[in-house]
């Protein structure tokens, strides 16, 4: 004879696990006390088990059994959510969560506004962002914890499909007192003897580094650091240049000291900024929306540092 029961009881049942009480979950849930009791009884008298201990000064504990009922239950109330999106898919609904990876170098300046006006077109979207490095981008988006990602064109590997959307040349960062700050234009051996703020990222420093080999020129490289806006700041205070590809939407660095742009000039190749995903022909409806939004949104610069 089959298990009676439904989805919306294992909802119950499992916000109780983790409120550790009736009343935590019914606030959470805004449901009454009685109606999520009721569920959790109907649970354990179809299924033959006790799924918690009661306690009155204590609230309650899940039992043994209760603790793999749980487990098993997340993962069924994962694949009914799973079936759920693929239902709007298949209807061309545009909902769901769409996992957006970013790299950490422009994420705070380009994802919060693209973000923002995609969820305001499409309500039904919730958008999970994660800042992460080139190599995180690519390790996530192959184990599919990541169903897109905005990135550059650095060393692409074959298996994931890249989506150009714009190219951005490189700009020398300079403290506004910088001698030389006043310049309209700089090459590679402008910055010989001058000291250097590395962004030190996977694949971006050697993007960065390549221009100087390219010169047969040592860099002088003072300081090191994995944060766009910690290189800002030991810039603005004077520790050295140092070398990006977007710029912020003011000329201040965080701690709110001058900042210059300079194009960097030579024979130096700009970054593409485009979009990153695994190689497939089926992609949601969610995601080729995005996908479109992206290039909209890039072809009318109404994002802030292109």
């Amino acid at each position: 004879m089959p298990f009676r029961y439904t989805l919306r009881q294992l909802e119950y049942f499992v916000a109780v696990g983790k409120a550790g009480s009736i009343a935590g979950a019914s606030e959470k849930l805004n449901v009454s006390s009685p109606s999520i009791s009721a569920a959790i009884a109907q649970l354990e008298t179809e299924f033959g088990i006790t799924l918690f201990v009661r306690e009155h000064a204590r609230g309650v504990s899940l039992t043994k059994a209760g603790h793999k009922f749980m487990e098993r239950t997340e993962f069924v109330l994962r694949e009914a959510d799973l079936l759920a999106t693929l239902a709007g898919d298949l209807a061309g609904n545009v909902q769901g969560i769409l996992s957006l990876g970013c790299l950490v170098s422009f994420a705070q300046i380009i994802v919060p506004r693209l973000r923002r006006d995609f969820e305001d077109s499409h309500p039904a979207v919730r958008i999970e962002q994660r800042e992460l490095d080139q190599a995180a981008i690519f390790s996530q988006l192959r184990q599919a914890e990541l169903d897109i990602a905005l990135s550059y064109d650095l060393d692409i590997p074959a298996d994931l499909d890249f989506l150009p959307l714009h190219e951005l040349p490189p700009y020398v960062v300079l403290a506004k007192d910088h001698p030389l700050a006043r310049q309209s234009s700089l090459s590679v051996t402008d910055l010989r003897d001058h000291p250097m703020v590395l962004l030190d990222l996977p694949f971006s420093a050697d993007y960065f580094l390549s221009f100087f080999r390219q010169a047969n020129i040592k860099p002088n490289i003072a300081e090191r650091t994995r944060d766009m806006s910690v290189m800002r700041s030991l810039v603005g205070n004077g520790f050295g240049f140092s070398i990006a590809n977007i710029r912020p939407t003011n000329m201040l660095s965080p701690d709110g000291r001058g900042l210059v742009f300079v194009p960097l000039t030579s024979r130096v190749r700009p970054l593409r900024l485009g979009i990153l995903k695994a190689r497939s022909d089926n992609d949601t409806s969610t995601v080729t929306a995005f996908i479109a939004h992206c290039r909209d949104s890039f072809a009318a610069r109404r994002l802030p540092g292109l």
